[in-house]
Protein backbone atom coordinates (compact mmCIF):
# COMPACT_ATOMS: atom_id res chain seq x y z
CA UNK A 1 0.00 0.00 0.00
CA UNK A 2 2.84 2.36 0.85
CA UNK A 3 4.52 1.65 -2.49
CA UNK A 4 1.25 2.27 -4.34
CA UNK A 5 0.71 5.56 -2.50
CA UNK A 6 4.27 6.66 -3.19
CA UNK A 7 3.91 5.74 -6.86
CA UNK A 8 0.64 7.66 -7.06
CA UNK A 9 2.23 10.76 -5.46
CA UNK A 10 5.19 10.52 -7.84
CA UNK A 11 2.88 10.22 -10.84
CA UNK A 12 0.82 13.20 -9.66
CA UNK A 13 3.96 15.25 -9.13
CA UNK A 14 5.22 14.33 -12.59
CA UNK A 15 1.85 15.26 -14.07
CA UNK A 16 1.91 18.63 -12.34
CA UNK A 17 5.42 19.33 -13.63
CA UNK A 18 4.31 18.40 -17.15
CA UNK A 19 1.32 20.75 -16.90
CA UNK A 20 3.54 23.55 -15.62
CA UNK A 21 6.00 23.03 -18.45
CA UNK A 22 3.17 23.05 -21.04
CA UNK A 23 1.81 26.28 -19.53
CA UNK A 24 5.28 27.83 -19.54
CA UNK A 25 5.79 26.97 -23.23
CA UNK A 26 2.35 28.36 -24.04
CA UNK A 27 3.15 31.64 -22.25
CA UNK A 28 6.81 31.88 -23.30
CA UNK A 29 6.35 35.29 -24.93
CA UNK A 30 4.90 36.68 -21.72
CA UNK A 31 7.78 35.19 -19.71
CA UNK A 32 10.24 36.88 -22.05
CA UNK A 33 8.63 40.26 -21.34
CA UNK A 34 8.68 39.58 -17.59
CA UNK A 35 12.30 38.49 -17.80
CA UNK A 36 13.30 41.67 -19.62
CA UNK A 37 11.54 43.73 -16.95
CA UNK A 38 13.35 41.87 -14.19
CA UNK A 39 16.69 42.36 -15.93
CA UNK A 40 15.94 46.07 -16.26
CA UNK A 41 15.15 46.34 -12.53
CA UNK A 42 18.24 44.34 -11.63
CA UNK A 43 20.55 46.55 -13.67
CA UNK A 44 19.06 49.98 -13.02
CA UNK A 45 17.37 49.59 -9.61
CA UNK A 46 19.15 46.96 -7.55
CA UNK A 47 22.75 47.07 -8.77
CA UNK A 48 23.13 50.83 -8.06
CA UNK A 49 22.09 50.14 -4.45
CA UNK A 50 25.72 49.24 -3.77
CA UNK A 51 26.24 53.00 -3.84
CA UNK A 52 24.51 53.18 -0.44
CA UNK A 53 27.85 52.13 1.03
CA UNK A 54 29.17 55.60 0.15
CA UNK A 55 27.01 57.09 2.89
CA UNK A 56 29.08 55.24 5.48
CA UNK A 57 32.50 55.73 3.87
CA UNK A 58 34.92 58.53 3.07
CA UNK A 59 34.51 58.09 -0.67
CA UNK A 60 36.36 60.05 -3.35
CA UNK A 61 35.41 60.05 -7.03
CA UNK A 62 39.08 59.59 -7.93
CA UNK A 63 38.89 56.04 -6.53
CA UNK A 64 36.25 55.04 -9.08
CA UNK A 65 33.74 52.25 -8.51
CA UNK A 66 36.31 50.22 -6.59
CA UNK A 67 36.49 53.00 -4.01
CA UNK A 68 32.89 52.28 -2.95
CA UNK A 69 34.16 49.05 -1.38
CA UNK A 70 37.73 50.04 -0.43
CA UNK A 71 37.23 53.51 1.07
CA UNK A 72 37.62 54.07 4.80
CA UNK A 73 34.55 53.50 6.98
CA UNK A 74 33.35 56.62 8.81
CA UNK A 75 30.09 55.27 10.23
CA UNK A 76 27.36 57.86 10.78
CA UNK A 77 29.64 60.87 10.36
CA UNK A 78 27.81 62.36 7.37
CA UNK A 79 24.36 61.70 8.84
CA UNK A 80 25.35 63.61 11.96
CA UNK A 81 26.84 66.41 9.83
CA UNK A 82 23.61 66.87 7.88
CA UNK A 83 21.43 66.91 11.00
CA UNK A 84 23.66 69.61 12.54
CA UNK A 85 23.90 71.65 9.33
CA UNK A 86 22.73 75.23 9.80
CA UNK A 87 20.34 74.82 6.83
CA UNK A 88 18.85 71.56 8.11
CA UNK A 89 15.70 73.04 9.68
CA UNK A 90 14.92 75.25 6.66
CA UNK A 91 15.51 72.47 4.12
CA UNK A 92 13.38 69.94 6.00
CA UNK A 93 10.62 72.52 6.53
CA UNK A 94 10.52 73.41 2.84
CA UNK A 95 10.44 69.75 1.80
CA UNK A 96 7.66 68.82 4.21
CA UNK A 97 5.50 71.89 3.57
CA UNK A 98 5.74 71.57 -0.20
CA UNK A 99 4.98 67.85 -0.07
CA UNK A 100 2.05 68.23 2.33
CA UNK A 101 0.53 71.02 0.25
CA UNK A 102 0.66 68.74 -2.79
CA UNK A 103 -1.05 65.92 -0.89
CA UNK A 104 -3.77 68.27 0.37
CA UNK A 105 -4.48 69.93 -2.97
CA UNK A 106 -3.09 67.64 -5.71
CA UNK A 107 -4.45 64.32 -4.40
CA UNK A 108 -8.19 65.22 -4.43
CA UNK A 109 -7.96 67.10 -7.74
CA UNK A 110 -7.96 64.08 -10.14
CA UNK A 111 -10.66 62.37 -8.08
CA UNK A 112 -12.89 65.43 -8.38
CA UNK A 113 -12.17 65.78 -12.11
CA UNK A 114 -12.91 62.09 -12.70
CA UNK A 115 -16.25 62.38 -10.91
CA UNK A 116 -17.16 65.51 -12.87
CA UNK A 117 -16.23 63.91 -16.19
CA UNK A 118 -18.23 60.81 -15.29
CA UNK A 119 -21.30 62.98 -14.87
CA UNK A 120 -20.90 64.59 -18.31
CA UNK A 121 -23.33 63.05 -20.81
CA UNK A 122 -21.93 64.69 -23.95
CA UNK A 123 -19.25 62.16 -24.97
CA UNK A 124 -17.53 64.50 -27.47
CA UNK A 125 -17.08 67.19 -24.82
CA UNK A 126 -16.01 64.59 -22.27
CA UNK A 127 -13.27 63.21 -24.56
CA UNK A 128 -12.13 66.74 -25.43
CA UNK A 129 -11.75 67.76 -21.76
CA UNK A 130 -10.01 64.51 -20.87
CA UNK A 131 -7.54 64.89 -23.75
CA UNK A 132 -6.78 68.51 -22.95
CA UNK A 133 -6.30 67.74 -19.25
CA UNK A 134 -3.79 64.89 -19.61
CA UNK A 135 -1.69 66.34 -22.46
CA UNK A 136 0.42 68.51 -20.07
CA UNK A 137 1.72 65.28 -18.51
CA UNK A 138 3.85 64.74 -21.61
CA UNK A 139 5.43 68.20 -21.43
CA UNK A 140 8.80 68.30 -19.66
CA UNK A 141 9.26 70.54 -16.64
CA UNK A 142 11.85 72.55 -18.57
CA UNK A 143 9.15 73.55 -21.07
CA UNK A 144 6.60 74.17 -18.30
CA UNK A 145 9.01 76.52 -16.51
CA UNK A 146 9.70 78.30 -19.80
CA UNK A 147 5.97 78.80 -20.36
CA UNK A 148 5.64 80.02 -16.76
CA UNK A 149 8.25 82.69 -17.42
CA UNK A 150 6.36 83.83 -20.50
CA UNK A 151 3.13 84.16 -18.52
CA UNK A 152 4.27 85.14 -15.03
CA UNK A 153 7.46 87.15 -15.48
CA UNK A 154 7.34 90.56 -13.82
CA UNK A 155 8.87 92.21 -16.91
CA UNK A 156 7.16 90.64 -19.92
CA UNK A 157 4.67 88.19 -18.40
CA UNK A 158 1.23 88.25 -19.98
CA UNK A 159 -0.57 87.74 -16.67
CA UNK A 160 1.20 90.61 -14.93
CA UNK A 161 0.66 92.93 -17.89
CA UNK A 162 -3.04 92.09 -18.00
CA UNK A 163 -3.46 92.64 -14.25
CA UNK A 164 -1.65 95.99 -14.37
CA UNK A 165 -3.52 97.25 -17.42
CA UNK A 166 -6.89 96.35 -15.93
CA UNK A 167 -5.98 98.15 -12.71
CA UNK A 168 -6.25 95.08 -10.47
CA UNK A 169 -2.68 95.61 -9.24
CA UNK A 170 -0.47 98.72 -9.13
CA UNK A 171 2.79 97.01 -10.06
CA UNK A 172 3.81 93.56 -11.39
CA UNK A 173 4.00 90.69 -8.92
CA UNK A 174 7.35 88.92 -8.54
CA UNK A 175 5.74 85.50 -8.70
CA UNK A 176 8.82 83.72 -10.05
CA UNK A 177 11.34 85.26 -7.66
CA UNK A 178 9.55 86.04 -4.41
CA UNK A 179 9.82 83.38 -1.67
CA UNK A 180 6.18 84.10 -0.77
CA UNK A 181 4.84 82.74 -4.06
CA UNK A 182 7.05 79.68 -4.61
CA UNK A 183 4.91 77.08 -2.80
CA UNK A 184 1.73 78.25 -4.52
CA UNK A 185 3.50 78.31 -7.88
CA UNK A 186 4.88 74.80 -7.39
CA UNK A 187 1.59 73.27 -6.25
CA UNK A 188 -0.49 75.02 -8.90
CA UNK A 189 1.80 74.07 -11.80
CA UNK A 190 2.04 70.47 -10.56
CA UNK A 191 -1.74 70.12 -10.42
CA UNK A 192 -2.10 71.60 -13.91
CA UNK A 193 0.53 69.23 -15.32
CA UNK A 194 -0.42 65.91 -13.67
CA UNK A 195 -4.11 66.12 -12.69
CA UNK A 196 -5.43 64.86 -16.02
CA UNK A 197 -3.04 61.92 -16.13
CA UNK A 198 -4.14 60.54 -12.75
CA UNK A 199 -7.76 61.20 -13.65
CA UNK A 200 -7.48 58.32 -16.14
CA UNK A 201 -6.94 55.85 -13.28
CA UNK A 202 -9.95 57.04 -11.31
CA UNK A 203 -12.14 57.15 -14.42
CA UNK A 204 -11.19 53.54 -15.12
CA UNK A 205 -12.18 52.63 -11.56
CA UNK A 206 -15.52 54.41 -11.97
CA UNK A 207 -16.30 52.52 -15.18
CA UNK A 208 -15.92 49.29 -13.20
CA UNK A 209 -18.94 50.16 -11.05
CA UNK A 210 -22.11 48.27 -11.98
CA UNK A 211 -24.41 50.71 -13.88
CA UNK A 212 -27.46 49.01 -12.39
CA UNK A 213 -26.56 50.52 -9.02
CA UNK A 214 -27.00 54.01 -10.48
CA UNK A 215 -30.25 53.03 -12.14
CA UNK A 216 -31.65 51.57 -8.92
CA UNK A 217 -30.58 54.62 -6.93
CA UNK A 218 -32.18 56.95 -9.49
CA UNK A 219 -35.44 54.99 -9.36
CA UNK A 220 -35.39 55.34 -5.56
CA UNK A 221 -35.17 59.11 -5.92
CA UNK A 222 -31.45 59.58 -5.22
CA UNK A 223 -30.11 62.80 -6.68
CA UNK A 224 -26.80 63.26 -8.46
CA UNK A 225 -24.87 64.19 -5.30
CA UNK A 226 -26.40 61.27 -3.41
CA UNK A 227 -25.34 58.84 -6.15
CA UNK A 228 -21.82 60.23 -6.05
CA UNK A 229 -21.68 59.95 -2.27
CA UNK A 230 -23.19 56.49 -1.84
CA UNK A 231 -22.17 54.74 -5.07
CA UNK A 232 -19.26 56.41 -6.89
CA UNK A 233 -17.01 57.19 -3.93
CA UNK A 234 -17.47 53.79 -2.19
CA UNK A 235 -17.01 52.09 -5.57
CA UNK A 236 -13.56 53.62 -6.11
CA UNK A 237 -12.48 53.48 -2.46
CA UNK A 238 -9.98 50.70 -3.12
CA UNK A 239 -8.31 52.68 -5.90
CA UNK A 240 -8.23 55.82 -3.76
CA UNK A 241 -6.57 53.93 -0.90
CA UNK A 242 -3.91 52.38 -3.14
CA UNK A 243 -3.07 55.72 -4.75
CA UNK A 244 -3.04 57.43 -1.34
CA UNK A 245 -0.60 54.86 0.06
CA UNK A 246 1.69 55.35 -2.93
CA UNK A 247 1.35 59.12 -2.56
CA UNK A 248 2.30 59.12 1.11
CA UNK A 249 5.17 56.74 0.45
CA UNK A 250 6.63 59.16 -2.09
CA UNK A 251 5.53 62.31 -0.28
CA UNK A 252 9.08 63.65 0.09
CA UNK A 253 9.47 63.51 -3.67
CA UNK A 254 6.19 65.23 -4.43
CA UNK A 255 3.69 62.42 -3.93
CA UNK A 256 1.07 62.03 -6.64
CA UNK A 257 2.64 64.68 -8.88
CA UNK A 258 6.24 63.68 -7.95
CA UNK A 259 8.09 66.75 -9.17
CA UNK A 260 9.63 68.40 -6.14
CA UNK A 261 13.19 68.22 -7.45
CA UNK A 262 12.44 69.46 -10.96
CA UNK A 263 10.34 72.33 -9.70
CA UNK A 264 12.70 73.40 -6.93
CA UNK A 265 15.72 73.18 -9.22
CA UNK A 266 14.17 74.97 -12.21
CA UNK A 267 12.00 77.52 -10.40
CA UNK A 268 14.54 78.04 -7.63
CA UNK A 269 16.94 80.98 -7.58
CA UNK A 270 19.01 82.95 -5.10
CA UNK A 271 16.05 85.18 -4.21
CA UNK A 272 13.39 82.55 -3.46
CA UNK A 273 15.96 80.13 -2.02
CA UNK A 274 14.52 80.42 1.54
CA UNK A 275 11.44 78.49 0.40
CA UNK A 276 12.67 76.66 -2.73
CA UNK A 277 15.70 74.83 -1.30
CA UNK A 278 14.64 71.26 -0.47
CA UNK A 279 16.43 68.05 0.50
CA UNK A 280 16.78 66.79 -3.09
CA UNK A 281 18.23 69.99 -4.52
CA UNK A 282 20.56 70.40 -1.54
CA UNK A 283 21.88 66.84 -1.97
CA UNK A 284 22.27 67.40 -5.72
CA UNK A 285 24.25 70.60 -5.21
CA UNK A 286 26.61 69.32 -2.53
CA UNK A 287 27.04 66.02 -4.38
CA UNK A 288 27.88 67.34 -7.85
CA UNK A 289 28.97 70.93 -7.29
CA UNK A 290 31.10 70.26 -4.20
CA UNK A 291 31.99 66.66 -5.06
CA UNK A 292 30.85 65.41 -1.64
CA UNK A 293 29.32 62.17 -2.83
CA UNK A 294 29.31 60.44 0.56
CA UNK A 295 27.51 63.38 2.17
CA UNK A 296 24.91 63.50 -0.62
CA UNK A 297 24.41 59.71 -0.39
CA UNK A 298 23.77 60.01 3.35
CA UNK A 299 21.15 62.71 2.77
CA UNK A 300 19.35 60.66 0.11
CA UNK A 301 19.48 57.54 2.28
CA UNK A 302 17.76 59.39 5.13
CA UNK A 303 15.01 60.41 2.73
CA UNK A 304 14.64 56.88 1.36
CA UNK A 305 14.37 55.32 4.84
CA UNK A 306 11.70 57.85 5.82
CA UNK A 307 9.78 57.08 2.61
CA UNK A 308 9.84 53.32 3.31
CA UNK A 309 8.58 53.91 6.85
CA UNK A 310 5.81 56.16 5.53
CA UNK A 311 4.58 53.68 2.92
CA UNK A 312 4.42 50.78 5.39
CA UNK A 313 2.77 52.95 8.05
CA UNK A 314 0.18 54.39 5.66
CA UNK A 315 -0.58 50.92 4.28
CA UNK A 316 -1.08 49.55 7.81
CA UNK A 317 -3.36 52.43 8.81
CA UNK A 318 -5.37 52.18 5.58
CA UNK A 319 -5.85 48.45 6.09
CA UNK A 320 -7.05 48.93 9.66
CA UNK A 321 -9.33 51.87 8.91
CA UNK A 322 -10.84 51.04 5.50
CA UNK A 323 -10.05 47.36 4.98
CA UNK A 324 -8.28 48.20 1.70
CA UNK A 325 -4.52 48.29 1.29
CA UNK A 326 -1.69 48.08 -1.22
CA UNK A 327 -0.27 44.84 0.21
Amino acid sequence: MDLDAQFTRTADHGGQQHQLWKRFKKQKVLHVFVGLGMIFLLIFSYTPMFGILMAFKDYSISNGIKGIFTSEWVGLKYFDEFIHDYQFATIVRNTLVLSLLKVIFAFPAPILLAILLNEVKNMAFKRFVQTISYLPHFISWVVVVGVSYAFLSADVGMVNRALVETGLIDKPLNILTSPNYFWGLAVGSAIWKEMGWWTIIFLAAITGINPSLYEAAEMDGAGRLARIRYITLPGIRGTIVVVLVLTIGSILGGGLVGSNFEQAYLYGNSINNPTSEIVQTYAFKVGLSDGRFSYAAAIDLIQSVISVILIFSSNFIAKRVSGSSLF
